[in-house]
């Protein structure tokens, strides 16, 4: 059926990882899924208001980066000296026009500064104190760093350190992202407060065109949650596009098997996709994800568990 004028499609995550009902409690779980069901009526809102696909994506994640449940914004992970370091990405599929930040520590939402980057500079990707400084000469909201520290987040440090671990505490990869499809192009966005305890600087795959964060007309638009490292190697979101527009995969066909290439590397996670026809897709390799759909049609669906779980 031909797509009309006015359809649209929205898609969001929060992240994946050991997420099962033994392990999240009933608080945990309500909050979730309120702040999946508030990124995706912000998100649509946008749209059904004829807004392009960016535009829907970015309002998405910028509710997700204020909701401390997420890992990204407030209540962000900390890194191993105690800090809240934000990554993000936005990429049009229209014009594949693309901007990023990595390492901020005073915008409220890393989302918009991204949006900034590729609006109103020559760069993509800007990182640490230069992009603070891109973001005052923007106008971009700041925010002190204590409104990103929650107590939860600094537990969870203290815990990793007790335990000499380098990995994420939860095994939770909680980045938060959107795909949208508006007038028939797509956009995605990604924003990330990266992995408890990260040191040196460290980057992932979120603000990485191409790893965490793609959007191509030609094919589809994708944001990334899991094992950064990994899905840097594996170029995981342009993979994704890759595989639809030059092998005429589906969008579930390619992600499956890009998520199961990088599990061959040893990294797991998750991916939402959304294509220009309209159709949307998720897939992951960890025990579950937090994800949400709607449409200009009404459809909408909210999951946090395994495949199937999820409800309307």
């Amino acid at each position: 059926m031909p797509l009309a004028p006015t359809d649209w499609t929205l898609v969001v995550h929060g992240g994946a990882g050991i997420i099962d009902k033994t392990k999240v409690t009933p608080e945990q779980e309500a909050l979730a899924i309120a702040g999946l069901r508030a990124a995706l009526a912000a998100g649509s809102g946008v749209l059904a208001r004829g807004g392009s696909a960016l535009d829907g994506a970015e309002a998405a994640v910028c509710v997700l980066e204020d909701d401390p449940a997420f890992n990204a914004g407030r209540g962000a992970v900390f890194t191993w000296d105690g800090r809240n370091e934000l990554d993000a990405a936005v990429m049009d599929g229209a014009t594949r026009a693309a901007g990023a930040v990595a390492g901020v520590t005073s915008v409220r939402n890393p989302v918009r500064l991204a949006r900034a980057v590729m609006t109103h500079s020559p760069h993509v990707l800007l990182s640490g104190a230069g992009a603070e400084i891109f973001a005052r000469e923007q106008g971009v909201e700041q925010a002190d760093p204590s409104w990103f520290a929650t107590d939860e987040r600094r537990r969870q440090l203290e815990r990793m350190k007790a335990r000499a671990d380098w990995f994420d505490v939860d095994l939770k990869y909680g980045t938060v992202g959107a795909v949208a499809m508006a007038h028939g192009h797509v956009a995605a966005a990604t924003s990330t407060g990266g992995l408890t305890g990260k040191r040196w600087g460290r980057i992932g795959d979120s603000p990485l065109i191409g790893a965490g964060t793609y959007a191509d007309d030609r094919a589809c638009a994708v944001s990334a949650t899991g094992a950064g490292e990994y899905f840097i190697r594996e170029g995981v979101a342009h993979e994704i596009c890759a595989r639809v527009r030059l092998l005429g995969e589906t969008i579930q066909q390619a992600a499956d098997a890009v998520l199961a290439d990088t599990r061959t590397l040893g990294g797991t996670g998750g991916v939402i996709v959304a294509a220009p026809d309209g159709s949307t897709a998720w897939s992951f390799t960890t025990p579950g994800m937090y994800r949400g759909r709607v449409d200009s049609h009404g459809r909408t669906a909210v999951g946090l568990y395994g495949a199937g779980s999820e409800v309307m």
